[in-house]
């Protein structure tokens, strides 16, 4: 018998390799009822319905986490640098991103998007 590897979700291959085992290996005097295979197969119909949602919703977080940075470039900022204790501002020159992670560019230091507080008005210019 063919073993399957260990993971936090099966897979759609994986479910259907084990719904056939199950009917080849099942009591011929007994076999699986109707009503219980229906379940079984709405129940990964639904699962599958589910991580695809869950997957578009990543992809829309992530289209607007992007759009929001974007908005920012050319602004002033008041944000929290990594290693500072305390807050400082300055113009976004642009965006990055970090390991899925969308960062502004301010300063030539790299600030994540949840560490900007808000923009503030350019100063006027003499």
């Amino acid at each position: 018998m063919e073993t399957i590897g260990t993971t936090s979700q099966l897979g759609r291959d994986q479910f259907m390799r084990l719904l056939v085992t199950q009917m080849r290996n099942q009591n011929p005097l007994d076999p699986i009822k109707d009503a219980e295979f229906i379940a079984q197969l709405a129940q990964f119909s639904s699962l599958e319905g589910i991580e695809k949602l869950n997957a578009n919703f990543s992809d829309m977080l992530a289209l607007q986490q992007l759009t929001q940075g974007a908005s920012l470039v050319g602004r002033n900022v008041v944000y929290q640098p990594p290693d500072s204790p305390a807050a400082e501002r300055g113009v976004v020159d642009g965006i990055s991103l970090q390991n899925g992670k969308i960062e502004l560019v301010v300063r030539g230091t790299l600030v994540p998007l949840d560490q900007v507080w808000g923009t503030v008005a350019s100063e006027p210019r003499p």
